[in-house]
């Protein structure tokens, strides 16, 4: 009796292991991109599936999430409070809890109260569902009380550029500053030196970004903002809430990280 070749044994598990692959990235990713996923693979376009499935699953997330506590901030409505990138919406990862939600409102309204025509630019905020599942890369983002922040930015003649960062997605383009940290392992503290030079060279806008930092520490319902420190040297400011995340997390001088 001839045994099967090897490579047809091999074949289905190697799917098998590419669907759990699949399966494991996108949940890391969009939290129900999993879920769309395994349920494609049931019917026999598994790919146009997969896009119904999930754009369904993101809509249905925003009517349902509310019932447990969190709400989607909105891409689209018009306002000083905007999402970034469209990205965001499409990945579930502009969800929060209703009070974190009313403070952004309340400190980008406060920002253009200043400065008329100012866009306050929301990054990552958390997951529409689960209490404690993370939202990767970031070592804090799972409960709908967490959110990042863009920095304002200005051109080269100091003019505010509104909706504009220098990366196209709002992080890895990092200030430079001195640091104290030390070069160490197991560490999120990336530098990425080798991207740098792609981003676009704006500068930081001092007085909407002061403000815009000032404003939130001020409000009693903030607790934690995160910036690098010599960030805070440079923008002059002084309040308890402001603080070093440490050396081993992320740098902040591509972002800021409000906390309730």
């Amino acid at each position: 009796m001839r045994r099967p070749a090897l490579h047809q044994t091999a074949l289905p598990l190697l799917r098998v292991l590419l669907h759990i692959c699949a399966f494991a990235l996108l949940t890391a990713l969009t939290q129900l991109g999993g879920i769309a996923w395994a349920l494609s693979r049931l019917f026999r376009r598994p790919l146009l599936t997969f896009a119904l499935l999930y754009a369904g699953l993101t809509l249905l997330a925003v009517w349902v999430a509310p019932l447990t506590g969190r709400t989607a901030l909105s891409c689209f409505a018009p306002g000083a409070l905007q999402v970034q990138s469209l990205l965001y919406c499409a990945a579930n990862r502009t969800y929060v809890t209703p009070e974190l939600k009313t403070l952004l409102q309340d400190a980008a309204a406060e920002v253009e109260a200043h400065h008329p025509g100012t866009q306050t630019l929301v990054l990552d905020a958390g997951f529409p569902f689960v209490t404690g599942f993370p939202l990767l890369p970031h070592l804090s983002h799972d409960d709908g009380e967490k959110v990042d922040l863009a920095f304002f930015y200005a051109d080269a003649a100091g003019e505010y550029l509104p909706g504009r960062t220098r990366s196209p997605i709002g992080y890895f383009a990092f200030e430079q500053g001195t640091s104290n940290c030390p070069d160490q392992w197991l560490s999120l503290r990336w530098d990425l030196a080798w991207l740098q030079p792609l981003w676009k060279g704006y500068q930081l806008e001092p007085a909407r970004n002061r403000l815009l930092i000032e404003t939130l520490a001020r409000d009693p319902r903030s607790g934690k903002i995160f910036i690098e420190p010599h960030l805070q040297q440079s923008l002059g400011l002084h309040n308890a809430k402001i603080r070093f995340q440490g050396c081993r997390a992320a740098r902040h001088d591509d972002h800021i990280h409000l906390q309730l």
